[in-house]
């Protein structure tokens, strides 16, 4: 049986607002991001089947009399953590992949401007960025800050 060429091309058209949206695997996130506003590189890692993220480089033209492999967590409401070394450090902890909703829910992300912890989400949007999602107690209340894979 053959399938009608219009409704064939009508197929392919109900199609195309999905061309941004392709499912995940779990290993998706894996790897190197870059911001998009160009300011943080991360390193997403794998520990079981926990995702975690590390700061790999930050600007740091904000202050340049502190240069970025200088910078210390200052802000850690831990005073033992305080002269840990802000390049290196896990920020993002404790992510696990939601087949389901094809994104990493139950994480931990730490601000290290602050020295706070928030709630996480990641996912990936339209464009096919990474999104990164820091929430207080509802996903409503958050901050996202977006990636794109970093290729140097």
């Amino acid at each position: 049986m053959q399938i009608p060429y219009k409704l064939f091309v009508a197929f392919l058209l109900m199609l195309l607002p999905l061309k941004g949206i392709c499912l995940q695997s779990q290993n998706d996130i894996l790897g190197k991001w870059i911001s998009t506003k160009k300011n943080v590189i991360i390193e997403v890692y794998k520990v079981s089947n926990q995702f975690q993220a590390k700061v790999l480089w930050f600007k740091d033209t904000d202050d340049l009399s502190r240069p970025m492999r200088t910078r210390t967590d200052i802000h850690n409401p831990n005073k033992g953590l305080r002269d840990q070394l802000i390049l290196g450090m896990d920020v993002l902890e404790g992510l696990l992949y939601n087949s389901d909703k094809h994104r990493w829910e139950k994480g931990r992300i730490y601000d290290a401007s602050s020295g706070r912890h928030w709630s996480s989400v990641v996912y990936f949007n339209k464009e096919n960025q990474l999104e990164v999602k820091g929430y207080w107690k509802f996903e409503f209340l958050c901050q996202t800050l977006a990636f794109t894979r970093f290729k140097p």
